[in-house]
C-alpha cells in the first residue's frame, strides 16, 4: 500500500495541479518520485511537491458524461537492490465538463479499454510526442508516431510491451482483409528491418513509444492499426516478453536493456512463449488483446 509509505495531497486548479507527498518512512528518497514524466518542483525534508500544468507531465484526458477527468500516475522507482519496493498511485482531477466542450472530429484515441484495475490507451502523437496528432493524413515516408500506455490503479509498476501490431484496411481483423505486419513474434518490430521505424527511448515504464515510417500499404485508403498490449513485471523479460527493433549495422536491439539483446535473437526465427499457468501469469502481468487506432491515411504526394 503506497499510503503506508507516505501521504498525498492533491489540489486541482483550473489548469494546474499541486501535489504534495509527505514521507512516512525515512528510507524514501523523494527525488525518485515522478508525476507522469515530471520531476518534483521542490524537495524538502520529508516532502516532495509538484506544481504542474494539466497540459504537461503526460496527463491523460477522459470524458465521461458530464465529467472531464485528467489522470496521471505518481510513481516511485527504486533501484533493483533497494529494500523499498517501487510503487505507483493514480492521480485524478475531475471537473464539470464545460458546456462548449466538444470532442475533435478526428480523435486519435479510437478506443480505451479497461481490464481489472488497468486501463490501456493508444493514440497517434505529434512529432515530439507533446500531444495528439490532429490530422489523419501522413505523407509516404513520414513518421507515424504512436504512444501506448497503461494506467495503473493499484498495481506495482508494470512495463508496457507491444506483443503484436498489424495494419489493416478494416476496423475489424478479417481473414480475407489486407494485413501488413508491423510487430510480430512477441515484440519484434519487423517494420524496422525494411524502414527507419523504431521504438523511441522510454519516458516511463508504463508507456511505450513507436515511430513507424509511413509505408506503401493501400496508399490513399483508410488504414487501421491493431495491437496486442502487454503490461508485465519489469524484471520478467524473456524471449516472449520484450521490445526489439532492428538497428542497421548492429542487428536486433532490446529497447529496455541493449546489453541483453540476446533476447532478440529469435526475431528472425520463432520466439516461443514460455508455458505458465493462468495463476502464475496473472501475478506477473496482463494482456489486452484488442487495441485499435485510426483510421489514418497514407498519401503519396508524387501521385498528386
Amino acid at each position: 500500500d503506497p499510503f503506508a509509505l507516505g501521504t498525498m495531497a492533491v489540489d486541482c486548479g483550473r489548469d494546474s495541479v499541486t501535489l504534495r507527498w509527505r514521507v512516512a518512512q525515512s528510507q524514501i528518497d523523494t527525488s525518485l518520485l515522478r508525476l507522469g514524466g515530471c520531476y518534483p518542483s521542490s524537495i524538502s525534508a520529508g516532502e516532495a511537491m509538484f506544481q504542474v500544468e494539466l497540459s504537461d507531465c503526460n496527463f491523460r484526458r477522459l470524458v465521461t458524461g458530464d465529467t472531464l477527468m485528467y489522470m496521471n500516475e505518481l510513481t516511485y522507482m527504486s533501484g533493483p537492490k533497494a529494500q523499498l519496493k517501487s510503487f505507483s498511485h493514480l492521480v485524478v482531477c475531475a471537473y464539470e465538463r464545460p458546456a462548449d466542450w466538444a470532442p475533435r472530429i478526428f480523435d486519435p484515441v479510437f478506443h480505451t479499454y479497461g481490464q481489472g484495475d488497468l486501463v490501456f490507451h493508444m493514440e497517434l502523437m505529434k512529432d515530439d510526442f507533446s500531444g495528439p496528432h490532429l490530422s489523419s493524413e501522413y505523407p509516404l515516408g513520414s513518421f507515424i508516431h504512436i504512444s501506448a500506455a497503461v494506467e495503473q490503479m493499484f498495481h506495482q509498476p508494470l512495463l508496457l510491451l507491444l506483443e503484436e501490431c498489424v495494419a489493416t484496411t478494416t476496423p475489424e481483423l478479417q481473414s480475407e482483409g489486407l494485413v501488413h505486419p508491423i510487430i510480430t513474434n512477441k515484440g519484434c518490430l519487423v517494420a524496422s528491418k525494411t524502414s527507419n521505424s523504431k521504438f523511441e527511448p522510454r519516458q516511463k515504464a508504463s508507456e511505450i513509444r513507436l515511430s513507424l515510417q509511413a509505408f506503401k500499404f493501400t496508399v490513399g485508403k483508410e488504414v487501421y492499426i491493431h495491437c496486442n498490449l502487454l503490461a508485465w513485471d519489469p524484471s520478467g523479460l524473456d524471449t516472449s516478453k520484450k521490445a526489439c527493433h532492428y538497428v542497421k549495422g548492429h542487428g536486433w536491439v532490446l529497447l529496455d536493456d541493449p546489453y541483453h539483446s540476446t533476447l532478440c535473437g529469435c526475431c528472425d526465427s520463432s520466439c516461443e512463449s514460455r508455458k505458465t499457468s493462468g495463476i502464475a501469469s496473472e501475478k506477473h502481468g496482463i494482456t489486452q488483446n484488442a487495441v485499435l487506432i485510426g483510421p489514418l491515411v497514407v498519401i503519396d504526394k508524387s501521385l498528386a
